[in-house]
């Protein structure tokens, strides 16, 4: 239970002030910055060195929103030198960027559920809210603990928020295509039962469960079978013979824009079935810009011959984990957290998307021996430069390649 409102409640706080920026860029530059990569987006991302050529992207890693969410935490330990600051859950989804906020002493707060450590928490305290955002009970939580609140939520997930809340107002549920579990779909979803609490919503992860849903709003169906189906994806109370009637479809910003849009299609197509129009069915792009740049820049790299690609990113990132799937239609494609895991171009550490599990790749073929080979390379929106530039000097070097050739290329 949440405590009492504080009489001392705190406002959120802007430590953004220009001589504590100047700072905290200086430290971010130190952390994150890669030379290797600054020199390759001015050569237009090709580079070549004897038979090995390597491909980055046109657009990959940081996104605005989350240097703003690093630039907010680093700003976050330099304003408040002597307060306790503690994150709901990472500032973003990779492990190298949250260990640095580890060994700045920021403390991470479980995100799944709240427990005691929440009921501790004073109006001395920093609470960090992470760029995915976080559910509306974790803030009233924070906030009525008179906690000082340093907010990096993304500008787009916000924007999210903002149309579920309008499907809220009208009546309409909220069909959310995202991952039920990731910390942005279970804030976007406490948004969606709008400030009485009383919209409903339905998380919709894969087109099979699109077709499901669209053959339930045409002819109906076992009410109980469709709860255990999407069990832990609605709202309390969530009724599909009555909350399929008015609908709306917004999207974890991260997911991949073509299937959203299909399973838009679909469901529109359903409800004009069912009344012989669309006028209750509500759509709004809802993709992160910055998401849409790295998948298109990806299908555009795609269009030249690659033997290989690396993917580089937390394995819990979800637009990173597109950019693989995009990638897997076409090649060999590798899902790796950092250049640790090339132990050699043909033996590879990476994350499998099916099993959710970190696999070493055996990846015998010609191209690895003496003759050519073109390398692409990725990154997802939260990974840094600095492990990209890793990555690329691995892989040189595991074609017989220094860095200092790389450098002076």
């Amino acid at each position: 239970m949440s405590k009492a409102p504080s009489k001392h409640k705190r406002k959120r706080v802007n430590v953004r002030r220009p001589d504590v920026m100047e700072k905290v860029q200086a430290e971010v530059q130190l952390h994150y910055r890669s030379p290797i990569i600054e020199k390759l987006r001015e050569r237009g991302g090709t580079l070549t060195i004897g038979n090995t050529t390597l491909r980055l992207a046109r657009k990959f890693g940081f996104c605005y929103g989350v240097e703003r969410a690093i630039d907010l935490a680093y700003a976050a330990r330099r304003v408040f030198t002597d307060n306790h600051i503690f994150l709901i859950g990472e500032i973003i989804h990779n492990p190298e960027v949250n260990r640095q906020l580890e060994e700045m002493g920021i403390v991470s707060l479980p995100w799944k559920r709240m427990d005691e450590r929440y009921d501790a928490l004073t109006e001395d305290d920093v609470v960090l809210v992470p760029a995915f955002g976080a559910p509306t009970t974790f803030m009233h939580k924070i906030e009525n603990a008179g906690c000082y609140v340093i907010d990096t939520t993304c500008g787009d997930v916000m924007k999210v928020w903002r149309r579920v809340r309008t499907y809220a107002k009208s009546g309409a549920t909220s069909i959310i295509h995202g991952k039920k579990g990731h910390e942005e779909t279970r804030a976007t979803a406490s948004r969606a039962q709008g400030e009485d609490q009383q919209g409903h919503y339905l998380v919709v992860l894969t087109l099979e469960d699109a077709d499901y849903i669209c053959d339930y709003i045409r002819h109906g169906g076992n009410h109980d079978e469709f709860l255990t189906r999407f069990e832990s994806a609605t709202s309390d109370g969530f009724n599909p013979d009555l909350h399929l009637k008015e609908l709306g479809v917004a999207n974890q910003t991260t997911m991949l824009k073509s299937e959203t849009e299909e399973i838009q299609r679909r469901i529109s197509a359903a409800v004009r079935d069912r009344d012989g129009s669309s006028e209750r069915f509500q759509v709004f792009d809802t993709i992160c810009g910055a998401t849409q740049e790295r998948q298109d820049a990806l299908f555009e790299m795609l269009r030249a011959p690659l033997d290989i690609l690396l993917v580089v990113g937390g394995y819990n990132s979800s637009n990173t984990s597109h950019l693989v799937e995009i990638g897997q239609e076409q090649l060999p494609t590798f899902f790796i957290r950092d250049a640790s895991c090339l132990a050699s171009l043909e033996k590879i550490a990476n994350y499998d998307l099916k099993t959710k599990e970190e696999i070493e790749s055996d990846y015998p073929s010609k191209l690895f021996d003496e003759g050519p080979v073109v390398l692409g390379v990725t990154a997802g929106a939260s990974c840094p430069a600095n492990l990209i530039e890793a990555t690329i000097l691995r892989a040189f070097e595991l074609r017989g390649i220094k860095r200092s050739d790389v450098l002076a290329a």
